[in-house]
């Protein structure tokens, strides 16, 4: 986090459908809850399923703009490997990359406007990037409901930010808590365990 301006810059990239535009909510409620001033933009190319989508969630004393320059992130959270790499150049020297390894090939790809790369995560760590990957569908799998991949992720990079994990988890816990009581507990279990899959590394 920079400390010259105390704004916190979370970029969220990945695929239609898998849950980005949540994800960047959940954050953005966070940061609110938390005394924070928000700013939250959504890039949706294709926002319906299987299109690009792209979240900037800035949050600090006071936020003017929305939107997170190139070089400016401090966390960059890619729920598809692919995308994660083409947006990495966001980041800034000392961000962190937190990456699910899953593997979808975008619209742009079968349209024939971007080759798939042979390994988007290698080719990151090759740029020095600092980067965490796991395998957040996995985990899902094992929970039993794919739809807990979001709650994964901001388990993955709870301990990046400027106020304590255990806030945000019991966020996600009272949102789920109002509207489907019997996921409140799985989606805490899957914070946990995206929280330890970050650490692993």
């Amino acid at each position: 986090m920079h400390s010259s301006q105390q704004t916190t810059n979370i970029l969220v990239v990945g695929i239609g459908g898998q849950g980005v535009m949540t994800a960047s909510e959940i954050l953005s409620e966070a940061a609110i809850a938390q005394g924070y001033d928000v700013k939250k933009t959504e890039v949706a190319g294709m926002s319906q399923r299987g299109g690009v989508v792209s979240s900037h969630v800035r949050f600090g004393r006071r936020v003017l703009s929305p939107e997170i320059a190139s070089g400016e992130a401090d966390i960059l959270v890619g729920f598809e490997a692919a995308e994660a790499m083409r947006w990495s150049h966001y980041l800034r020297p000392q961000g962190v990359a937190m990456v699910n390894r899953l593997r979808l090939e975008p619209p742009i790809v079968s349209l024939g406007l971007f080759d798939y790369p042979a390994d988007p995560i290698a080719a990151m760590r090759e740029r020095g990037v600092e980067i965490h990957d796991f395998d957040a569908g996995q985990i899902a799998r094992e929970l039993g409901d794919l739809r807990l991949v979001n709650t994964i992720m901001i388990g993955a990079i709870s301990d990046k930010l400027p106020f304590p994990s255990k806030t945000l988890k019991e966020g996600i816990v009272a949102r789920f808590r109002a509207k489907k009581p019997a996921l409140a507990e799985l989606n805490a279990r899957a914070f946990d365990l995206g929280k330890a899959a970050a650490q692993a590394k």
